[in-house]
Order: structure tokens, then sequence, then C-alpha cells
């Protein structure tokens, strides 16, 4: 299974981060985002406290039970052990973080889950690959920039690395030149004011989109 969501993130190149969307609207959400074309999905822990990591993972098994087959659930800002093992219990399948902590990466590959810290120094990005990482999230990058990525690549070709932060469609083709292999895209896909509004509609266009652009640039 490790490798078949490795591929399809290769693949595929978005995963669609769902953070602060109320339980009662997870199910819509997510519908519109998998009717969009996207099928890998980072519904996030909340890392104030404000929303106790049981629930995270209640929601998460919700998804995965609801969408088995059609999507692949994981979490992102998983900052502990805990989380991680929450994310096994529920059926999720891939891990997110927003640092490098080599007990998350190894405890996550231990439980045969797809381990994705984010980085953003030479020295983070392989000490995250050297603790067992499938790929790396370049995070933040949306103040550095596609340059960035590709003067990171040069001496780290060996190393799967996700863009995160500030993707658009229109810096997509910018990035995949750099030798980036996918993204995580949050707000530009899932915007909270559509869910407010119930406009899935809008969520669904706004995937649609994205997949668009990944096809026309894969041509």
């Amino acid at each position: 299974m490790r490798e078949e969501i490795i591929e399809n993130i290769c693949t595929n190149k978005i995963i669609a981060i769902v953070r602060n969307v109320p339980t009662e609207k997870l199910k819509q959400t997510a519908e519109a985002i998998i009717r969009g074309g996207i099928n890998s999905l980072e519904v996030t822990f909340d890392a104030t406290g404000k929303t106790p990591d049981e629930q995270t993972a209640e929601n998460i098994a919700g998804l995965v039970k609801e969408f088995s087959g059609a999507a692949y659930i994981g979490a992102g800002t998983v900052l502990s052990e805990k989380q991680v093992f929450l994310l096994k219990q529920a059926g999720g399948e891939f891990v997110i973080s927003p640092d490098v902590r080599e007990n998350v990466i190894k405890r996550t590959r231990e439980f045969d889950l797809v381990s994705i810290p984010g980085a953003l120094t030479p020295t983070e990005i392989q000490s995250a690959h050297v603790y067992g990482a499938d790929f790396v999230k370049l995070f933040p990058i949306s103040q550095l920039g596609a340059d960035y990525a590709k003067a990171i690549r040069a001496p780290l070709k060996h190393i799967r690395m996700l863009a995160v932060g500030g993707v658009t469609e229109q810096n997509l083709s910018q990035y995949l030149s750099a030798g980036i292999c996918g993204f995580g895209v949050g707000g530009n896909i899932v915007d909270l004011k559509a869910v407010e509004q119930n406009d899935y509609a809008l969520i669904q266009s706004r995937a649609e989109a994205y997949v668009k652009r990944i096809r026309e640039i894969k041509r």
C-alpha cells in the first residue's frame, strides 16, 4: 500500500489540505474535492489543542470509511508519535508534518505509513531523508519560490520533494520544471468561506482547475 500511495502522489501531484473545516462539513468538503479529481486529502491536527487529537482522528476515520477506494486520507500537522498512532488506528495512510522529527518519521515507517515531513534547508531535507521520509515537503516555499527549489534539488536529486505554501495554478509549471514532484494545496482549493456558505461547487471547481493545469503541463 505504501508504494501505491507514493506512486499516486507522484502521478496525480496534488494533496488537498483540509484545515479548520467543521466536522459536520467534512464529508461534503471531501466529496467536492474528490469530484474535482483530487484523490489525496490531508486532514490536519490542531496544534493549539482547541480540537482534541482524538476528535481529528475520529474525523479521519469517518472519511476513510466513507471514501475507501476513492481517495487516500492522511493527517497533517503531525507533531508527535501519539498522533501517528491515532492516524494508524483511524485507518489513515500518510503522515505530513511541518518540521523534521526523527521519532515521528521513524514511527510512521514502523507503521508502514507514508512519511512526509516539512523542511527547508539542505541539512533538514537530508536529515529527513536519512530518517526514512518518503517525500520531503519544502515548507514554507512561498517566499523563496521555484528558483530556491531548483537550487536545492541540484545536490539532492535523490530525494522526492513536494512544494507547499503559496502554490497556485500559475506557478505549478515552474516548480515542476525545478524538479518538484507534487504539491500540497490548502486555501486555494478548500476555501473556508465557501465551506461556511455550503458552496461546495466552488471547492470542486477549484480542485478541477488544479487537476486540469497539471494535465496540461504533463502533455
